[in-house]
């Protein structure tokens, strides 16, 4: 669920990191890290390094985010 206070973004996997963490290369270039989000855990779907990713962010910590959905 998109709550109003985040900002969606898209992104491509450049790194797999420990843990379900993920290094994500945004389309405005900046590298952030990112998790997998609950849904896409449950549904056991895979991602792996090159899929291009919806990025969820808070405008908090613009370094840190979500991944809410992989294209195919």
């Amino acid at each position: 669920m998109i709550t109003k206070d985040t900002i969606e973004m898209e992104g491509l996997i450049i790194d797999t990191l420990p843990n379900t963490m993920f290094r994500v290369k945004l389309d405005n270039g900046h590298i952030i890290t990112a998790h997998i989000s609950g849904k896409i855990r449950k549904n056991y779907i895979k991602i792996l390094t090159g899929d291009k990713v919806k990025v969820e962010l808070t405008p908090y910590d613009l370094t840190k985010g979500r991944i809410i959905y992989r294209s195919r």
